[in-house]
């Protein structure tokens, strides 16, 4: 993820900026749990992509496991 798209995740759950000339953001813990959930997910789509995109080519028999276990990782 580009450090935009933390940012943005971060203003979508209500992290709020203290000041306009430094970039401080105040959050409580429940945003932070929220926060870290949303990259977890985010990441997890990303590596279920490239996974998908590496062994497609390749006919892998197990790449539906393998994509079920990745996704299975956020239910956790």
């Amino acid at each position: 993820m580009t450090d935009e798209q933390i940012i943005e995740l971060a203003k979508q759950l209500g992290f709020q900026r203290m000041r306009i000339d430094h970039d401080y953001y105040v959050c409580f813990s429940k945003e932070i749990v929220e926060f870290s959930k949303l990259v977890a997910q985010h990441e997890r789509g990303t590596v279920e992509d490239r996974i998908v995109d590496l062994f497609a080519e390749m006919e892998n028999p197990y790449l539906p496991d393998i994509v079920r276990a990745i996704g299975a990782r956020g239910e956790a």
